[in-house]
């Protein structure tokens, strides 16, 4: 029985199997709906500008990302023909009132007015009916994945600080210092007047007047307004040489002037942290947010398995 109907099936299909590989060929069929490589083409255009301008001096890396992309729209729309055939065959019914509306919404969005629109329309080839049944498509598409995707999703504190635990790594923090710098910008390699005022701020810095006076009376740094204050920084943030030196003095000290060939800095480091995890209370949200994530694409694989187990899928 089952052999009688899969070639019923392909019965039905065959004349618009031929009339597809003639076109331009097959590369899936969903239920009774055939999507072609050109509906594969077209829906990856924007994505293949984008590669082809990317990669335009790595023509091999270009064809794998393309193939990824083409796959990548091939699985897309056949979940987007399982989700219409889903519509369509457990009867539900969207009224053609709704579809207008929807229609004059997308044309005031995209194109402002149904001239424009007939224009662009035109230009690709496409006649209006074409246009307002892909408006109907990804009006559905987008309510039933809202329906069985976006719905609210609880995550659990014990879930939050599971994953916490289990990730220490992604919330480790670098040794960082809390620093105050002076920067004075030089105006060639050998530039003695800048070496000169360095000396004298250090001097200066010595004799009691405060850093952060020095800061915003003398640096040309973008933090001069806020007395050269750094805040709390990792060594990966400052150039090797400054860090090779922030890191070494003990707090409460300054550096002397280190010498660039474009610059001259001077360090205040005023407190330090060794290396740790950031506190479960500063990454919450952000756990909350990936488990959530997590958990949306786990409800999409779910859906989608549902949807293939019960509906006729063939790949060429």
């Amino acid at each position: 029985m089952k052999i009688f109907r899969f070639i019923l099936v392909l019965a039905t299909l065959a004349p618009a199997f031929l009339r597809a590989e003639v076109a331009d060929g097959v590369k899936a069929v969903v239920s009774e709906r055939v999507i072609t490589f050109a509906e594969v083409e077209d829906y990856t255009r924007p994505a293949a500008d984008a590669l082809r301008r990317q990669y335009a001096a790595q023509p091999e890396m270009f064809q794998q990302k393309l193939n990824e992309a083409l796959n990548d729209s091939l699985e897309q729309l056949v979940e987007r023909a399982l989700i219409l055939h889903s519509f369509d065959s457990e009867g539900y019914k969207l009224p053609e009132s709704v579809i207008d509306d929807v229609v004059r919404e997308r044309i005031h969005e995209r194109f402002g007015d149904r001239i424009t629109l007939m224009k662009s329309l035109q230009a690709q080839g496409l006649t209006f009916e074409q246009f307002r049944k892909q408006v109907r498509d990804q009006y559905i598409e987008s309510a039933l994945r809202s329906q069985n995707i976006q719905r609210e999703i609880v995550v659990s504190p014990y879930k939050v600080e599971s994953y916490y635990q289990a990730n220490q790594d992604k919330f480790k923090l670098e040794d960082q210092v809390k620093l105050r710098m002076i920067v004075l910008t030089k105006t060639s390699p050998d530039d003695t007047n800048a070496v000169k005022l360095a000396r004298e701020i250090q001097t200066k810095v010595k004799e009691g007047v405060s850093f952060t006076e020095m800061a915003n009376v003398y640096s040309q740094g973008s933090q001069q307004r806020q007395g050269g204050d750094w805040g709390w920084v990792e060594r990966s943030v400052l150039r090797k040489e400054l860090a090779e030196v922030a890191f070494t003095i003990t707090p409460g000290q300054t550096s002397d002037p280190i010498e660039t060939p474009d610059s001259i800095y001077f360090m205040l480091v005023e407190e330090k942290k060794p290396s740790h995890a950031k506190p479960l209370a500063d990454v919450r949200g952000e756990i909350e947010k990936t488990l959530r994530v997590q958990q949306q694409a786990q409800l999409q694989k779910n859906w989608m398995d549902g949807l293939k187990k019960k509906t006729f899928i063939r790949y060429f």
